[in-house]
């Protein structure tokens, strides 16, 4: 599969697979941003993505800046859905002690591109049942 990106920014740079073999690739930032303690700010990668249809972008949190500063992505994963032609930006939330320092060319997220499934929905009157029925949240045990 071949990826098409656009640079709309002085600063942008391509994501780009870390180590062979990873699922996500880094997203880097164009900008200098504070995410506040308790805060979360959108941080913008000067890159415009064409998904081939059929096809979703995954905008996921780094490992090391959520153990390490408490930083995560905020609507994780964020989906980019084939038709959207905007900027990529990554809403990030601050969960740590203090501010977060986002520097130019900082890696932000991870991006994971995966296929979709479209379903055809319909209406029924019955639902077939199952061991488990209606027990949700918690029902299995802590």
């Amino acid at each position: 599969m071949t990826l098409r990106f656009k640079l709309v920014h002085p600063d942008a740079q391509l994501p780009a697979y870390a180590r062979p073999g990873d699922a996500g690739m880094d997203l880097k930032s164009v900008e200098d941003v504070v995410v506040p303690r308790f805060g979360r700010a959108l941080v913008k990668t000067g890159l415009v993505m064409q998904l081939p249809p059929g096809y979703e972008a995954q905008v996921r949190p780094r490992s090391g800046l959520a153990l390490k500063q408490g930083v995560t992505v905020l609507n994780t994963p964020g989906t980019i859905d084939s038709g959207y032609r905007g900027e990529v930006g990554v809403i990030l939330a601050n969960f740590g002690d203090s501010d977060f320092r986002v520097a130019k060319g900082d890696r932000i997220a991870q991006l994971v591109v995966a296929p979709v499934t479209r379903a055809d929905v319909v209406e029924t009157d019955t639902i077939d049942e199952t061991d488990r029925g209606t027990g949700g949240f918690g029902s299995t045990g802590v």
